[in-house]
C-alpha cells in the first residue's frame, strides 16, 4: 500500500505537497536500504517511483528525490563536491534504463530531465569518452561497408544477350550470367571476397536488431523517431534484400536488380542516421523523419488520387493515336508515370508541333497543371514548413534525446571490456555497493549578495508599512483625515525607498 501511494504522489499536480507526504510515508518505512525498501518496488509496469517521474516529466519529485540521494563529500568556500546516486540512472545492467525510458516517451516534459543534475554529467561523461568516438567509428566502418556493396553491385557478373529482340522497344544489351559462370577469374574471385564480406554484414544487422526488437516491442521500437526507428526498419529492409540477392544468385534465378536496386537505396539511406552524432545535422534527420512519416504519407493519399484520375484521362484520349508521334501515353503503366512527373514540375507538359494533338488533352493539362502545381505542390510546401518552424524550436533538446538514445544504443551492443561503467563505486566511501557520480560544483559569491539585497529591501519595506500602520491605529477618529494623509507620505516614502534599492541592485547587476 505504501508503495502504491508513493506511485499516486509521484502523479500529484501539487508538487509541494507530494514531496511533504512522499517523505512523511518514507519516516514509516522499516527497510529504508536493500531491495524491501518502498522506493526500489516497482509498479505493473516495471517502473520505480523515481523511473516514473522521470517518464511523467515531473522536474520537481525528480529534483527532490535527487537532493535525498546525494552525498557532499566536502566544501571550501564556493567550491564543494557531491557525490550523486547514479544506481537507477545509469544504464549499465539495466533492462529498462532510466535514460531509454526517458527518451522514449512521448511527453516532451521528460525531455527537460536530461538538462538536470547529475543526469546532463552522466550523459555528457559517457558521450565524450566513449560514444562519440565509438559512433564515429562505427559511422566510418558502415561507409566502408557500403562501398564494398557498391563495388560489388556494378561489378556484378553480365554476359552479352545472344537472343533475338522481339520488339522494337526492347533494348536489352546483356543479361545476368549463371552461378557456374559467375566465378571464373581472378577479379570475380576478388568480387566474392566482397560479396561474402556484404553477406556477413546482413547476417550481423539481423542479429543485432531482432533481440531489441523482441524486448522492446515491435510498435515501440518502429515508431519512437528519437530512438531511430524508421532508419530500423530501413536497415532490416536492407540486409533481407541482400539475402534475397544471395538467393538469387546461388538458384540462378534472373530478375536479381530489383532486390539489388532496392539495397543500394535503402543502404545508401540508412548512412543519416550516422548524423545524429552532430549537433549541426542531428535534428535535420528528425525533421526528415517527421515530414516523410507525418506531412508526406498524408499528402501522397491526395496526389495518388489526382494523379490515377488524370493518368486515366490522358490514356484514354491518346489511346486512339499513333504512339510514335507522342509515345508518353502510349500505355497505362506510363501514363502513370508521366503523370506522376508532370505532377512535380521533373518534366514539361509533353507536346508534338508536327502533328495535330486532340483538344481534350488540352483542356485536361490546364486543369492538371492548376489543380497539382499551383495548388497541391504549395499545400505540401506549407505543410513542411509548419513541421520544420516546430521541429526547429526543440531542435536542441532533440539532439541531446538522440545522442541519450545513441550512447545506451552503443552501452548496450558493445563487449563489457570496451565500455566500462561511469561512476565510483560507494564502497570508496563507506556507502554501500551503490555506484555515485562525483560532481564539483562553484557557488558563485555574488548571488548570495544579491539575494541579501533583496532580502534587506523586502525587509525595509515591510518595517515602513508596519510604521504606518501602527500611526493609524494610535490616533483616534478625529484625526482620520491627517492620519491618512500621513499614511499616504509613508507609503510613498516607502516606495520611494524601495525603487532606490531596487535601481542600485540593478546597476550592480
Amino acid at each position: 500500500i505504501g508503495n502504491t501511494v508513493l506511485h499516486i504522489l509521484v502523479l500529484q499536480p501539487n508538487k509541494t505537497f507530494a514531496c511533504h507526504m512522499y517523505s512523511l510515508i518514507l519516516s514509516y518505512d522499516r527497510s529504508k536500504e536493500g531491495p524491501g525498501s518502498l522506493e526500489l518496488i516497482p509498479n505493473n509496469e516495471g517502473l520505480s517511483p523515481f523511473k516514473l517521474a522521470g517518464v511523467e516529466g515531473n522536474t520537481v519529485m525528480f529534483q527532490y528525490l535527487m537532493q535525498k540521494r546525494k552525498q557532499n563529500l566536502w566544501s571550501f568556500g564556493p567550491l564543494s563536491t557531491v557525490l550523486y546516486d547514479i544506481t537507477e540512472i545509469d544504464s549499465w545492467a539495466e533492462d529498462q534504463s532510466f535514460l531509454e525510458l526517458i527518451v522514449s516517451t512521448k511527453k516532451r516534459e521528460a525531455r527537460q530531465i536530461l538538462d538536470l543534475t547529475p543526469v546532463k554529467e552522466l550523459v555528457s561523461l559517457k558521450w565524450n569518452m566513449y560514444g562519440r568516438p565509438y559512433f564515429c567509428f562505427l559511422a566510418l566502418f558502415y561507409i566502408l561497408y557500403m562501398v564494398c556493396f557498391t563495388m560489388c553491385c556494378v561489378y556484378r557478373p553480365l554476359k552479352p544477350r545472344t537472343g533475338n529482340r522481339t520488339s522494337s522497344r526492347d533494348n536489352t544489351l546483356y543479361v545476368q550470367k549463371m552461378l557456374q559462370e559467375s566465378y571464373v577469374t581472378y577479379e570475380d574471385e576478388l568480387r566474392l571476397v566482397g560479396e561474402l564480406i556484404t553477406v556477413i554484414g546482413a547476417v550481423v544487422i539481423l542479429v543485432l536488431e531482432i533481440p531489441d526488437i523482441l524486448r522492446v516491442g515491435a510498435a515501440k521500437y518502429f515508431g519512437q523517431t528519437i530512438l531511430g526507428g524508421p532508419f530500423h526498419i530501413i536497415v532490416i529492409t536492407y540486409a533481407c534484400m541482400i539475402l534475397v540477392t544471395m538467393v538469387m544468385r546461388l538458384t540462378s534465378t534472373t530478375g536479381e536488380v530489383v532486390p539489388m536496386s532496392f539495397a543500394l537505396v535503402l543502404g545508401w539511406c540508412n548512412v543519416m542516421y550516422f548524423a545524429r552524432g552532430f549537433q549541426m545535422l542531428g535534428p535535420f534527420t528528425i525533421m526528415i523523419q517527421k515530414m516523410i512519416f507525418g506531412d508526406l504519407m498524408r499528402f501522397c493519399w491526395l496526389m495518388a488520387v489526382v494523379i490515377l484520375g488524370f493518368a486515366s484521362a490522358f490514356y484514354i484520349i491518346f489511346q486512339t493515336e499513333n504512339p510514335e508521334n507522342l509515345g508518353q501515353f502510349y500505355n497505362y503503366p506510363m501514363s502513370l508515370f508521366t503523370t506522376f512527373e508532370l505532377f512535380l514540375t521533373i518534366i514539361d507538359g509533353p507536346a508534338n508541333y508536327d502533328v495535330d494533338l486532340p483538344f481534350m488533352y488540352s483542356v485536361v493539362y490546364f486543369a492538371f497543371a492548376i489543380i497539382a502545381t499551383l495548388l497541391m505542390l504549395n499545400l505540401l510546401i506549407a505543410m513542411m514548413g509548419d513541421t520544420h518552424w516546430r521541429v526547429a524550436h526543440e531542435q536542441d533538446e532533440l539532439w541531446r534525446a538522440q545522442v541519450v538514445a545513441t550512447t545506451v544504443m552503443l552501452e548496450r551492443k558493445l563487449p563489457r571490456c570496451l565500455w566500462p561503467r561511469s561512476g565510483i563505486c560507494g564502497r570508496e566511501f563507506g556507502l554501500g555497493d551503490r555506484w555515485y557520480l562525483r560532481i564539483e560544483d562553484r557557488v558563485d559569491p555574488n548571488k548570495h549578495k544579491m539575494m541579501r539585497y533583496t532580502e534587506a529591501f523586502k525587509a525595509q519595506d515591510r518595517d515602513n508599512n508596519d510604521k504606518g500602520s501602527e500611526k493609524l491605529e494610535s490616533n483616534g477618529g478625529t484625526l482620520c483625515k491627517k492620519d491618512l494623509s500621513a499614511l499616504s507620505l509613508s507609503r510613498n516614502t516607502s516606495r520611494t525607498s524601495s525603487h532606490r534599492g531596487w535601481e542600485i541592485l540593478r546597476r550592480n547587476t
